[in-house]
């Protein structure tokens, strides 16, 4: 899928300039085969899902909220970029039946070995702490597994430094992953197959799920916070100023639109990222044709590397918590 691919390209070359720090424990998890079903907690949006699909290698389709697919050419789109519509009793009772639709699309992911990102918590909620789990995602798996496909679990924890601030720190974790041998036959219920499958789901996130009020700064700041040396605040000081400069053309107005679009929910993070991963690589091309036809040489070329330098450094100075 060349939409697809072409994000995943753009989001990696910008990571560096979106993200300021990422720390994945047990990276190796990464290496899983598929059939694989990538268990996570939910604090932020659609950027959760960017995150993981920016990092693995191989292509990774994800379930999302069912009422973004409502108009045709967004359903079209979504689709394209391996986005599948789930759909919850707050979207319309009416339309629970769909998820049966996905779900077969899941398990035929699976049968090709593919793998699927699954968010276990249902909603998302900018805030360090684990919340219940729903049975989606053990009634996904239960039934991969009664079907003979050889699925495997992984868990996957995320924790963001900040769900307002532009240039976090994030804190991957891999957990083990969770197969059909470690919940009980079906000869047993459907409902305590379901509590059995969330109790190892749920005992895994715990462990690397952060659980901090969001009013103690301080515990925020010591967990997922990284002190800057004085040294480095003055050695990137006068490229942060620069890159702020550069950028507030098409970081400013962004940032006015994704606040009143969605300031009052907890997506706006997530609108905000998404509007500059689709957006930024067109406003570095647009600002380096500019400068070279004002400046008449082909030197003004190596502003499309120079401008997203200067992004970071000011990403490296910015407010990392809160």
């Amino acid at each position: 899928r060349l939409i697809y691919r072409l994000l995943h390209i753009t989001s990696r070359l910008l990571m560096p300039v979106w993200v300021r720090k990422i720390r994945i424990q047990n990276p190796e998890r990464m290496q899983e085969k598929g059939p694989l079903l990538l268990a996570c907690n939910h604090p932020n949006s659609a950027l959760d899902g960017i995150v993981l699909d920016t990092l693995f290698d191989i292509p990774l389709h994800s379930l999302a909220r069912g009422d973004a697919f409502k108009k045709p050419f967004v359903n079209k789109f979504l689709h394209k970029i391996n986005l599948l519509p789930v759909y919850r009793t707050s979207e319309g009772v009416e339309n629970l039946g769909h998820n049966y639709a996905t779900f077969d699309a899941c398990k035929k992911i699976f049968e090709q070995h593919g793998s699927v990102i699954i968010f276990s918590e249902g909603k998302c909620i900018n805030e360090w702490h684990l919340r219940p789990l729903k049975k989606g995602t053990a009634r996904l798996a239960i039934s991969s597994w009664d079907q003979n496909i050889p699925l495997r679990v992984l868990p996957v924890g995320l924790n963001y430094s900040s769900f307002k601030h532009f240039g976090k720190n994030i804190i991957l974790t891999f957990g083990t992953p969770i197969e059909k041998h470690h919940i009980p036959s079906s000869d047993t219920s459907d409902g305590a197959r379901n509590l059995a499958f969330n109790a190892l789901l749920e005992a895994q996130l715990k462990s690397m799920v952060y659980e901090i009020p969001k009013e103690d700064k301080a515990q925020l700041a010591e967990k997922l916070g990284i002190k800057v040396p004085l040294w480095q605040k003055i050695l990137f000081a006068p490229f942060a100023l620069a890159g702020v400069i550069l950028h507030a053309p098409i970081y400013q107005p962004l940032k006015k639109l994704a606040k009143s679009k969605a300031g009052h929910t907890d997506h706006y993070d997530s609108v905000l990222n998404g509007l500059l991963l689709l957006l930024y690589p067109v406003y570095l091309l647009l600002f380096t044709l500019i400068a070279g036809l004002i400046l008449k040489t082909w030197y003004a070329l190596t502003l499309f590397l120079i401008l997203p330098l200067t992004a970071r450094a000011a990403v490296q100075l910015n407010t990392q918590t809160g």
